[in-house]
């Protein structure tokens, strides 16, 4: 009996060490594969347009939709040169436009608060080149649902801008006042605090503007209702046209041709 719980001890710790090895030898390539995987080359486009922000930016069809297929929809049907850049790539499925497939290129992170994004702006931006153009939505956005400080977000959000312009001084800012969500959800201390972004995001834009650089507020919440929703704050298409709407009517007047 001795010797047969022997043999099954020593078979245990061969096969336990197997494991481990297996587990080591994962963890090593998957490192390997992420280490060797190619960056995007910077674009050589005119009218390079990083969106920048969260879910909202993100997307995830089929749940809900992102403002950017709208957009470059838009872009596209006026003939517009752009191209939309970031180390993020939409895997999801959309249709053609006048034969062309979708630029699936962004920045935006589902869940990230504004420190997040902060923490990561300098190496994406070392990633993808300067952009000409920065679609920054929903600023603060899950600092606000997350209840995070307040003057914290406003912070995070100001040097976020400052970093944009450190990269590239001629860079053009578009800040989102931000739609609200569903009006069942919306608490009032979300409410508060959706009120209070819209009238700071107008001063960080005034403040922040340079005579390089400008930075624009944009008003995503006059006319937005439950319609445009998928959920509690996302866009269903109604909304995602609605937002993109709004996006493309101010960039006329900013585009090169």
């Amino acid at each position: 009996m001795t010797v047969i719980k022997s043999q099954k001890l020593i078979v245990l710790n061969i096969i336990r060490t197997l494991a481990r090895i297996t587990f080591i030898t994962f963890l090593l390539i998957s490192c390997s594969s992420d280490d060797d995987s190619e960056t995007k080359p910077p674009s050589l486009s005119i009218n390079k347009i990083m969106p920048l922000g969260a879910s909202r930016v993100e997307g995830a069809r089929p749940e809900f939709e992102s403002f950017r297929y709208e957009l470059w929809k838009d872009l596209k049907e006026n003939s517009w040169t752009f191209d939309f850049i970031g180390t993020q790539s939409d895997e999801a499925s959309y249709p053609t436009f006048n034969n062309e497939g979708f630029d699936i290129d962004h920045e935006g992170r589902g869940g990230w608060t504004s420190g997040q994004i902060l923490s990561g702006l300098n190496n994406w931006l070392s990633q993808t080149g300067s952009p000409d153009i920065v679609l920054f939505s929903s600023p603060g956005g899950n600092d606000i649902l997350e209840s995070l400080d307040y003057n914290q977000m406003i912070l995070n959000i100001v040097e976020i801008i400052n970093t944009l312009q450190a990269n590239n001084p001629n860079v053009t800012i578009v800040i989102e006042q931000p739609a609200p969500g569903n009006s069942n959800f919306m608490t009032t201390e979300f409410t508060n605090a959706f009120n209070q972004i819209q009238q700071d995001v107008l001063a960080i834009a005034n403040e922040q503007s340079t005579a390089t650089s400008q930075v624009i507020a944009i008003d995503m919440f006059s006319g937005f209702s439950d319609i445009h929703l998928a959920d509690d704050v996302h866009y269903n298409e109604a909304g995602a046209v609605f937002i993109a709407n709004r996006y493309y009517n101010l960039l006329e007047s900013i585009l090169e041709r």
